[in-house]
């Protein structure tokens, strides 16, 4: 597995001239519920990325981007926002600089509220010429911080889990929830920070959602790859 901030310039020279594309994990410091770390978003990108590296010999894994646009958490103690705006700019110029060496960047987001200011940089790297990809896992289920992204993570680091301190949070339908989210964050509908319940969840559920979004995230990467190997 290679990891850009491990390499010498000379070898990242030789591996990007070999074809090799940069993976770039995107997350975010934010609250998420009482039990789980700050850290949550970019465990996962991180986690996604390692995995990608493991079913390729092509994949570079770069320091993860541990800030984004989290102002729907305000409020909560130790979220740390640089907004849409600064998260649109520093993916655009990032995406820049990376594509000086590296031919192909891959952008691996696990936190929603990057997702706005995320495509906006996308398309004017793309618009530059810019061969650059972004992938986002999604699931089916609560939307933050409950039964999803607690067995996440304590398929990745259980250590950092506070099972003891875990609570039901609000378990209406993200739908239902999104006006009154966009217009006061989620502290308005949930006073514990989470979205859904994290009562009940597992290891072993972890992992095997693990399992299902590096192969989701690997069939994604294989087909924007294809072009250039037909």
């Amino acid at each position: 597995m290679w990891r850009l901030a491990d390499l010498a310039w000379p070898e990242v020279h030789e591996l990007a001239g070999n074809g090799a594309l940069l993976a770039i994990p995107l997350g975010a410091t934010e609250q998420h519920g009482p039990h789980l770390p700050l850290s949550t978003d970019t465990e996962v990108a991180v986690a996604l990325c390692e995995a990608l590296a493991n079913s390729r010999d092509d994949v570079v894994i770069a320091p993860a981007v541990s800030y984004g646009s989290s102002g729907e958490h305000a409020g909560f103690a130790g979220t740390l926002s640089i907004g849409q705006d600064l998260t649109e700019l520093v993916v655009t110029e990032l995406g820049r600089s990376a594509c000086e060496t590296f031919a192909h960047v891959l952008f691996v987001s696990a936190h929603g509220g990057n997702a706005g200011p995320l495509a906006r940089a996308v398309a004017r790297l793309r618009a530059e010429s810019r061969d650059v990809h972004v992938c986002a896992p999604h699931w089916d289920g609560d939307p933050h911080a409950g039964h999803i992204e607690t067995a996440l993570m304590l398929a990745l680091r259980p250590e950092s889990v506070q099972m003891a301190r875990a609570e039901t949070g609000n378990t209406r339908p993200l739908r239902e929830l999104m006006p009154q989210l966009r217009e006061h964050g989620v502290r308005a509908v949930s006073d514990n920070g989470i979205l859904g319940d994290p009562m009940g969840a597992t290891a072993f559920h972890g992992d095997l959602l693990l399992d299902r979004l590096a192969a989701v995230l690997s069939k994604e990467v294989a087909a924007w790859r294809a072009p250039e190997t037909l």
